[in-house]
């Protein structure tokens, strides 16, 4: 009798406990921005609310639910279909993604140690939850099942998308994997994930922490006034640096500094500590690297590849590493050949000044703009104040008015995570098809670089309700200072103009899945819409409508315009030459088929000795900064902006041959290329817009290299 009453006490304890846990943990849901239904309009993200230590209990909840959500797929009793399968897979996690888009997007712009303590922390949870699916036997049964079927499912053709796209996902993630395999596949899995995050808080460290101090005004000789005011300012940040004119490298301090300054120890100092970053110290990155490359290769051999370059490209546009390189070498070789013509004119230059000197990396830049200067009477002076950031801003959506209807109209009643962010309600026939969040200008908690991204992709939920996107541009552009607004260069209008292009591609978007919408398509396909945008932005006729005067409002001057478009093949050379590299370099460590011993810089210095980079010259990135590979999801995938230029200067020719606000052929792009994402093959697709195969001859002649 006794002990029954104890057992029953302990019962009721278990009990109340329970009760108690409960109801924390639905305390804790309601109290969590992350994890409650969002009553802000359109949906967006609550980011007043959300604050650091709502990260870790959304994430865990989050996997947790999207757990459920599996196994009761694993569990159904009733045989795989499609929709018990496929869709049910599809419609997963969603609370997941929601978490996700917010936090690393964040990271990215408004990065703090407390992200990154959380990054640390949550990351290998993420990568275990993430094989837990991907390595689901019994999951992929039921895949696999659906998919042998496939022919016989009488499914739509974006059914039978999804299908084919969701049996690929799960052989390429190691679902053939075998059983005394997966173990180690997981382990690399989570590896890399950590490693990939360190490499780019590295280098966002690195760039932060270095600062060019110089107390002695006249050692600017050549700088802008708006360079000296920006750097003053700057210095007037800090106590320990008031008085005095502060360069980062970052690169809207770096690149001006570079091209104007005529202290060459200074351009030197300031291009030295850019061009080692994280080769030392705390932000070392040289054996993160090694340990990246031979991660990736080994799990490429797992899962059936040589490979690292034969696993990525497989699933791309280029299919083969020789597709990669004999499109690089297309361009390579005349791009080469000019770079060393141009080389010879700088040093020429150098000579003629009485220069006792070499050219190197550090003088390039400087050489470069003296050099146009004096041949187009054009320099970023002249240019800058008909680009001021409202105007470009301004300027662009016009563009896509013309070409697609759809307005912008700026909400201040949006919230946003940072003060810099600005945000505008995208409209079509007076219907919001969608958000788009802008943010401009460089912070210490922010990655160098402009890129675009979403909170929200595009989709259609079962009853047919549309959700529209939610679209975030980020870049780094010089701030305001004092009365003078944000003005850019020409090559930072094109920056822009590219990024909106990205924007432009998740808007238009309409898809009824998720994972096939938008900018969800292969790395060499994805830079398309971008690039073809900066097309518009150098076109006289549309640099008409937006380049005015900050001050006068004056339009810009016929010229004006002539020069930019004169000038717009000069330097193509060094452009094409550094480009290319990169993207060379990029193959370089993705073929690698057997373990390695990456040494730096030596590896790097081999391979572009061995495709002849001439010394006065660097690969766009070097090795230890290379975000995009080692940290940007563009691996074996850098050289996507050159496939992509073949499309975006062949694409274009359709334009200018019809009129480049012509109604039907912009039609016909919007409707084959930037509404379908990845619900068919991208060169069927580019070949519906355009009626025929792509041509070279288009990307050459553009850029001066023919």
């Amino acid at each position: 009798m006794k002990k029954d009453i104890l057992t029953l006490t302990a019962l009721t304890l278990l009990i109340m406990v329970s009760s108690c846990n409960k109801k924390t943990e639905t305390e804790n849901k309601q109290d969590n921005p992350l994890l409650q239904e969002w009553t802000t309009e359109y949906g967006v993200p609550p980011f007043d609310k959300i604050k650091t230590e709502h990260y870790i209990p959304a994430f865990e909840e989050a996997m947790k639910v999207q757990k459920e959500e599996i196994d009761a797929i694993v569990n159904n009793p009733d045989a795989p279909t499609f929709e018990n399968t496929i869709e049910a897979l599809e419609e997963s996690g969603s609370l997941l993604t929601r978490v996700e888009s917010i936090f690393f997007n964040l990271a990215e712009c408004v990065n703090s140690p407390e992200m990154e303590q959380i990054s640390d922390e949550i990351l290998p949870k993420l990568s275990q939850h993430g094989d837990d699916i991907s390595l689901n036997a019994k999951l992929f049964e039921r895949i696999k099942a659906v998919y042998d079927q496939r022919e016989s499912l009488n499914l739509e053709p974006v059914q039978m998308r999804l299908l084919e796209e969701t049996y690929k996902g799960f052989v390429r993630g190691g679902a053939n994997v075998p059983a005394e395999k997966q173990a180690r596949f997981r382990e690399i899995n989570e590896k890399l994930s950590l490693l990939t995050t360190k490499f780019g808080n590295n280098v966002l460290k690195a760039t932060n922490d270095y600062k060019l101090v110089v107390d002695d005004v006249a050692r600017l000789e050549g700088c802008t006034e708006d360079q000296l005011a920006a750097a003053l300012e700057l210095g007037n940040e800090s106590d320990e640096t008031k008085g005095k004119y502060v360069f980062t490298i970052h690169l809207p301090s770096m690149e001006p500094f570079l091209m104007n300054c005529k202290d060459r120890e200074l351009r030197k100092e300031l291009w030295t500590a850019y061009s080692t970053r994280c080769t030392s110290g705390e932000t070392d990155n040289r054996e993160i690297i090694n340990e990246i490359v031979n991660l990736r290769l080994e799990r490429a051999n797992i899962l059936g590849f040589k490979s690292h370059a034969a696993y990525v490209l497989d699933d791309n546009m280029a299919k083969t590493p020789e597709a990669v390189d004999e499109l690089l070498m297309q361009v390579w070789t005349p791009a080469l050949a000019k770079a060393k013509e141009e080389a010879a004119e700088y040093q020429k230059m150098i000579d003629a000044e009485g220069g006792n000197f070499k050219l190197e990396p550090y003088d390039w830049r400087y050489y470069c703009e003296t050099l146009r200067n004096q041949k187009y009477a054009l320099n970023d002076d002249i240019i800058r104040p008909y680009f001021s950031l409202d105007n470009v801003r301004d300027g662009m959506f016009m563009v896509a008015n013309k070409l697609y209807g759809i307005e912008f109209r700026e909400n201040k009643n949006i919230p946003v995570y940072h003060p810099d962010a600005v945000v505008y309600e995208v409209t079509e026939n007076n219907n919001v098809i969608a958000i788009l969040y802008m943010d401009f200008f460089p912070r210490e908690s922010k990655r160098s670089g402009a890129w675009m991204t979403n909170f929200r992709e595009q989709s259609y939920t079962k009853d047919g309700k549309k959700i529209i996107p939610l679209v975030s541009l980020v870049l780094n552009f010089t701030k305001p200072s004092g009365d003078k607004p944000s003005l850019l260069n020409f090559d930072e209008t094109t920056t822009l103009f590219h990024e909106f292009g990205h924007a432009l591609h998740s808007i238009l978007t309409d898809c009824r899945y998720e994972s096939l919408s938008g900018t969800n398509v292969s790395r060499d396909f994805v830079e398309l819409p971008s690039q073809v945008m900066e097309q518009w932005a150098g076109y006289p006729e549309v640099m008409k409508m937006y380049a005015k005067h900050y001050k006068t409002g004056e339009v810009i001057p016929d010229s004006l315009i002539n020069k930019i478009e004169a000038a717009s093949t000069y330097g193509q050379g060094f452009i094409n030459t550094e480009l290319i590299a990169a993207s060379l370099l990029d193959m370089a460590y993705a073929n690698i088929s057997e373990p390695t011993e990456i040494k730096l810089p030596d590896f790097e210095d081999a391979e572009m000795q061995k495709i002849g980079l001439i010394p006065e010259i660097i690969s766009r990135y070097r090795s230890t900064y290379f975000q995009h590979v080692f940290s940007g999801g563009y691996s074996a995938g850098y050289y996507g902006y050159t496939w992509a230029a073949v499309l975006d200067n062949d694409a274009f020719e359709a334009f200018k041959e019809n009129g480049v606000f012509d109604k039907k052929t912009a039609d016909a792009f919007r409707y084959n290329v930037l509404q379908n994402g990845n619900t068919e093959d991208a060169m069927v697709l580019y070949k519906r817009f355009r009626g025929q195969e792509p041509s070279i001859e288009p990307l050459l002649k553009n850029r001066g290299l023919k």
